[in-house]
């Protein structure tokens, strides 16, 4: 029977989607099964990030017993499964959140992992959402304000006995002001499974004309490695990050490197040669 994650940060604006995303495909590459679900009913987002926003049966049509659940599962890049949410908010005022527990475990046996990306705060389709896992895993950005609110996160899941697992920081910055790895851990007292840095290629990801996650575009960068960790610690399994994706990345700027001094220099006219006036 699969393992059933919920992603909460208490804050919005935190990169949770994101890292759902990133944190999936990094396991799926690891050869597991592995099930996305937008859990954020209301606002949903990652199917954009996956760019199979018209996705026809959602787990909205599912949760108002319009749809067999096995209708809304897609095949997603590098080999997730991915449950859209609608993006109908005539819907989701009709939505039943509290049916999400039984549709996720009539799916667990079929995965590894099952990732719920869940909305921000912590309300009914954020309660429901907790309930209907196993375990949770908190994201927060290094700041007082995302801490306490993670914090708040932390209590509800455990009053609604679900085990926290750990933390995930994300857009660090290494910028003074910023609460460190040590001070999260004592004040949430879990531990940090990653501190994942502030990467530009996570903005390009979606600038780009076809939307894609870095764990496919570029895995090799600082906030790729620091997902693919978490994901070794999450499965339990030992990766070799440095040199396998790692190694990629060096790679790839090496090519770079050397094809600047590969160039052929553009060819040169030949200047005529002086003639020396003969006197008379």
């Amino acid at each position: 029977m699969g393992r059933v994650i919920s992603l909460i940060s208490g804050k919005g604006g935190v990169g949770k989607t994101t890292i759902t995303a990133n944190l999936g495909i990094a396991l799926a590459k690891r050869n597991l099964n592995v099930c996305l679900i937008d859990a954020d009913i209301a606002m949903a987002n990652l199917s954009l990030l996956l760019n199979m926003q018209n996705s026809p049966i959602t787990l909205h049509d599912v949760l108002l017993g319009e749809a067999n659940i096995q209708d809304a599962i897609y095949d997603g890049p590098a080999g997730v499964k991915f449950i859209p949410s609608g993006l109908s908010l005539e819907n989701y005022r009709r939505v039943d959140s509290e049916r999400l527990q039984g549709v996720v475990d009539s799916i667990k046996n079929q995965f590894d992992f099952i990732l719920l990306d869940c909305a921000a705060g912590i309300g009914k389709n954020v309660m429901a959402a907790i309930s209907a896992s196993d375990e949770i895993l908190l994201i927060t950005m290094p700041s007082s304000p995302s801490i306490a609110d993670v914090l708040k996160a932390k209590i509800t899941s455990q009053r609604l006995g679900t085990k926290v697992i750990g933390i995930m920081i994300n857009f660090m910055r290494g910028e003074k002001g910023e609460i460190k790895k040590e001070d999260v851990m004592k004040m949430l007292e879990l531990p940090v499974l990653s501190i994942v840095p502030f990467d530009d290629e996570i903005r390009k990801s979606f600038m780009q004309e076809k939307v894609m996650p870095i764990m496919i575009r570029v895995p090799g960068t600082p906030a790729g490695i620091a997902i693919q960790r978490a994901a070794a610690k999450i499965s339990g399994l030992s990766i070799k990050i440095e040199d396998s994706e790692k190694k990629g990345f060096l790679g790839r700027f090496f090519n770079r490197l050397f094809s600047v001094f590969k160039k052929k220099p553009k060819p040169t006219e030949a200047k005529p040669e002086k003639t020396k006036e003969v006197k008379k």
